[in-house]
């Protein structure tokens, strides 16, 4: 008997070829609809679709029956498509879009009405993106806060995975809709993200202007099936030979996921990115992930501008999540900080060289040990968004707050005191004193191994670590190396006004006996 998913796998990519890039039908392109929201000024808003080839395409901006641009075009006779670009409009709306074809005297026209123009976020990654309002904490409350937020409007990406790049989306889950108790609690894993959401009912919050949302992520999926090829051959990712983790639960497969999900949205002029994934990367190209995600961001940042025809920033925002706990029953497992250091690329922080204009919210602190969803699925989406917010407004909005945890900026070594001293870029608020947390790597006989070092004593900036156990030559520090690092909330050190975390970091003492050891880069 015939495999009927491996004959859809087979025959979907051709219907949806056939569909999208030879289509005569006049239409807008799958994710142009009524409520939407179009990105404001400076940029402007591209505005496409389908049509017969050579034929007029007028399109048409209009509020309270008065016409506010119109814009001409030509539908293009090698993919049956066409595009305009919207003069750069404030904040505001509502607004109706019409677009007429003229072709052999025969005229067809289209209607999109409640629009908006404000900011748009594209929300991607794996399950803790996908996670819904119904799963998180205080949920019913929640999900009954929508009537203030009716200028927030969201789209949610259908899962869909194409061997090719699709250039309009093969399916909508949720089309461009007000929120509601309904459309955010669609169920477990489906419709609208829960931190997509709250990110941008925070941001809401504090530009009092519309914000458009589009969902498109799929749990249990690695970085590789995000990734276009361009990005994955430039990292040098192994075409096979993968090794799946049980974490890998989605698509795994190169680029089908940024061939149906990522790459169809691309003509969209965006204001910028957020992004929540790595745990399918714990065990699953690890090493490689200090590469493939800045060439992601690189990757989506170049295909987005061009898709725009320069609207999108070249360098727009893109915030993310750093990976936050898990119980795991292998005692010394480091994946998981792997991965955080790894989507630093290996800096420990962001914005760095490698990754400009990027901005991280700390979740290590934000584990939930009794979620029904599995430790992997904290419920605590609220803190989360909180502060990936705090970042956006820092770096995409620039308001000069405190958006990032203290960073250690200078480390001294006092080996006749026995101890380490750190000084930190922000004050720091020492929550608790841990023996555990800080470790340094002792190296004797050309063998080394990690020890505690008990943290000391403290000011309002610096941090003493004791280091009397290591007999040998100290040559690392780290802290919060591990899965889980503390309870909830309960993590040692942090910025004492926004209670934003202390980063893990791992730092290399090159110069012993030395001063102002730098951390390591």
């Amino acid at each position: 008997m015939v495999d009927l998913e491996f004959v859809l796998w087979l025959v979907l990519p051709l219907i949806l070829r056939a569909h999208t890039g030879a289509d005569a039908r006049f239409r807008f392109a799958s994710y142009i609809d009524n409520h939407m929201v179009l990105q404001k000024k400076p940029a402007g808003a591209v505005i496409w679709g389908y049509g017969i080839s050579r034929a007029t395409v007028t399109v048409t901006l209009c509020q309270h029956q008065e016409t506010i641009m119109k814009k001409v075009t030509t539908v293009k006779t090698y993919s049956n498509s066409w595009m305009v670009i919207l003069d750069p409009m404030k904040a505001g709306g509502p607004y109706e879009v019409m677009a007429e074809q003229t072709s052999g005297g025969r005229n067809l026209t289209l209607r999109v009405h409640d629009v908006l123009f404000g900011d748009v976020w594209l929300c991607s990654g794996q399950s803790n993106m996908q996670m819904t309002v119904s799963q998180i904490f205080n949920a019913t409350s929640e999900l009954s806060d929508t009537a203030a937020y009716q200028s927030v409007r969201i789209l949610s990406v259908s899962l869909v995975q194409a061997k090719q790049e699709l250039e309009d989306l093969a399916e909508v889950d949720l089309r461009w809709s007000k929120p509601t108790s309904e459309n955010l609690g669609h169920g477990n894993f489906e419709y609208m993200s829960a931190m997509c959401w709250l990110f941008g009912r925070y941001l809401y919050d504090t530009l009092r202007y519309p914000i458009g949302l589009v969902a498109s992520s799929w749990g249990g999926t690695p970085i590789e099936a995000w990734s276009s090829g361009r990005s994955l051959k430039a990292c040098g990712v192994p075409k096979q030979g993968f090794i799946l983790s049980d974490s890998t639960a989605g698509p795994s497969e190169r680029s089908v996921l940024w061939n149906a999900m990522i790459h169809p949205l691309c003509n969209m002029t965006l204001k910028g990115v957020i992004w929540y994934q790595g745990e399918s990367n714990v065990n699953f190209n690890r090493d490689l992930y200090n590469c493939t995600f800045p060439a992601l961001i690189e990757d989506w940042r170049q295909t987005f501008h061009h898709g725009s025809h320069g609207q999108t920033e070249r360098l727009f925002p893109f915030g993310f999540v750093q990976l936050s706990s898990a119980l795991s029953s292998v005692a010394s497992d480091d994946g998981f900080p792997q991965i955080r250091w790894h989507q630093t690329a290996d800096f420990g922080y962001v914005p760095n060289v490698r990754m400009p204009n990027t901005f991280m919210a700390v979740a290590m602190d934000l584990c939930d040990r009794t979620s029904p969803f599995g430790s992997i699925h904290p419920r605590d989406k609220q803190t989360v968004a909180y502060r990936l917010h705090l970042g956006a407004r820092a770096v995409a909005y620039g308001e000069k707050l405190t958006f990032q945890g203290p960073l250690p900026e200078k480390i001294e070594l006092s080996a006749f005191k026995g101890l380490l001293n750190i000084t930190y870029s922000q004050q720091i608020q020492v929550q608790r004193q841990d023996a555990k947390i800080f470790e340094i790597s002792c190296c004797d006989d050309h063998q080394c191994k990690w020890l505690p070092a008990p943290m000391n004593t403290f000011s309002t900036q610096t941090l003493a670590l004791s280091i009397s156990s290591c007999r040998g030559t100290l040559v690392a520090l780290r802290y919060a190396w591990t899965t889980w690092p503390c309870e909830y909330k309960r993590c040692p050190l942090y910025h004492p006004s926004s209670a934003l975390p202390a980063p893990p970091f791992i730092a290399f003492i090159t110069n012993q006996m030395r001063a102002n050891n730098k951390v390591a880069q």
